[in-house]
């Protein structure tokens, strides 16, 4: 069911558009910005859909529409066949009106105010360190933007990742994780969708309201190609999209204060593989950084796989970068408000910011936007001889290319012209490669549950 037409205007964010960023938004073309923003938008209002694929959507997508009206006070939306779901009583519920804007202001200012911004450009005789400089600073200007960054707050952001596709007792474990880092004074953030990403959110809403904590941040943090899988949850009151899953990932590094990991599928492998990457650079082994991989017991055999594979791949150092806790919410909680203590102190003492980690060294491997092309996913470097995070970031790209396969647009499509893509590498880092991915499939964790999943790699040894 759709409703056919509703005019929405914003509450608080984003009440004017000049007339060059109005007519940029209402462009169809290869250059203009109106599908990106029709795709975001559809996504936030289709937070309902129990469907993780644009491409299945297509009908549904097509018949919507979404235009920007600009009035003598200000912008206000117009959506055609918008879902449903998202209204209650004819009405747009506040907190989805609030992220259809919150898409409209991060768009905007990614395309008129970074990627045509002549002082984020560098030149060919850039160093790889000026250049990556340049990268963090995008981001920083896209969370400062959204009001992510908040000078002088004390409360710690934990970040939460995990699948979108878990089991009914996973979601209700992360869901007690959240409240008890609601309980003792923690913010939650996560990649904003369903499953792992939603029930961090919901515990900690309850938390924070046992404890009169009126100002509880539920951050959500998403990029235009995995949104539509991963739609953002009406939880979320801090929601900013950036333009590519490299800056997405280091925008979750550089803001949050530690990082909990509840089970999931290729998308939580890649996330992993990205943060323990960073973490194993030799510049950033003395920087506190508290990581904790947790779920119930029935997810004990789950973080053993994963524990197993970057033992194998990246060796003990890696395994010591982290710490496992199964089915205990409330340690979880303890020992992460445990490591938020020392990366204050840490930052007290190296005079770096609370709210954003400008020590953490981020290197160009991890920055430079990754395309899943049936050549690029070929090309590879899986070998063993190689230093341990340079691995990691090739590792990085291996999933995330999974993911783009499975959920996005693009990868879907390039699977369905071309057939599933082919990783190459040497046996001892491949095998136990495919061996991880295969245990996801067996416990359907690479699709919402009731969907049929055809794999879009082959292992190839």
């Amino acid at each position: 069911m759709t409703v056919k037409h509703a005019r929405i205007s914003p509450k608080k964010a984003l009440r004017v558009l000049s007339r060059h960023e109005v007519n940029r938004l209402k462009d169809a073309t290869q250059s203009g910005l109106h599908e990106v923003f029709k795709r975001c938008a559809y996504a936030v209002l289709n937070c309902g859909s129990q469907s993780d694929d644009y491409v299945a959507d297509r009908d549904d997508y097509n018949e919507f529409d979404i235009q920007i009206i600009q009035l003598d006070r200000g912008i206000v939306l117009d959506l055609f066949n918008a879902p449903d779901d998202a209204f209650v009583d004819g009405e747009l519920i506040y907190g989805i009106r609030e992220h259809l804007f919150a898409v409209l202001r991060d768009i905007v200012y990614t395309h008129d105010e970074i990627i045509n911004n002549t002082k984020f450009i560098t030149s060919n005789e850039s160093s790889d360190q000026e250049e990556s400089e340049q990268l963090t600073n995008i981001v920083f200007h896209i969370l400062r933007n959204a009001n992510v960054l908040r000078y002088g707050e004390s409360s710690g952001l934990v970040i939460c990742w995990g699948g979108h596709s878990i089991s009914r007792e996973e979601y209700d474990y992360s869901k007690r994780v959240g409240y008890q880092l609601g309980l003792r004074g923690m913010d939650v953030g996560t990649g904003c969708g369903p499953g792992a990403m939603k029930g961090p959110m919901k515990g900690a809403t309850i938390g924070h309201a046992k404890q009169h904590n009126k100002t509880g941040r539920y951050v959500g943090i998403t990029e235009p190609g995995i949104i539509a899988a991963e739609s953002p949850n009406p939880i979320v009151n801090e929601l900013v999209i950036l333009p590519d899953i490299e800056k997405r990932l280091e925008a979750f590094v550089r803001c949050c204060h530690g990082i909990i990991v509840f089970p999931g599928g290729a998308g939580t492998a890649e996330e992993i593989q990205y943060l323990l990457g960073i973490l194993l650079h030799p510049k950033n082994k003395d920087i506190p950084f508290p990581v904790i991989f947790s779920g119930p017991e029935s997810a004990r055999e789950y973080f053993t796989q994963i524990d197993a594979f970057i033992g194998t791949t990246l060796g003990k150092e890696a395994q010591e970068k982290y710490q496992i806790i199964i089915d205990d919410p409330a340690q979880v909680s303890i020992e992460m408000n445990k490591g938020i203590q020392k990366v204050t102190q840490f930052r007290r003492e190296n005079s770096d910011a609370f709210y954003f980690n400008w020590m953490l060294n981020i290197d160009k491997e991890f920055q430079t936007p990754f395309i899943p092309t049936h050549e690029n996913m070929g090309k590879l470097n899986l070998n063993e001889h190689q230093e341990p995070h340079i691995l990691a970031a090739n590792l990085r790209r291996a999933f995330s290319g999974i993911v783009a396969g499975n959920v996005k647009e693009e990868g879907i499509l390039e699977v369905r012209a071309k057939g599933p893509f082919k990783l190459h590498g040497d046996a001892s880092i491949i095998e136990p490669m495919g061996k991880l991915l295969e245990s996801m499939v067996k416990q359907q964790r690479m699709k919402l549950p009731g969907s049929h999943y055809v794999p879009c790699y082959e292992i190839v040894s």
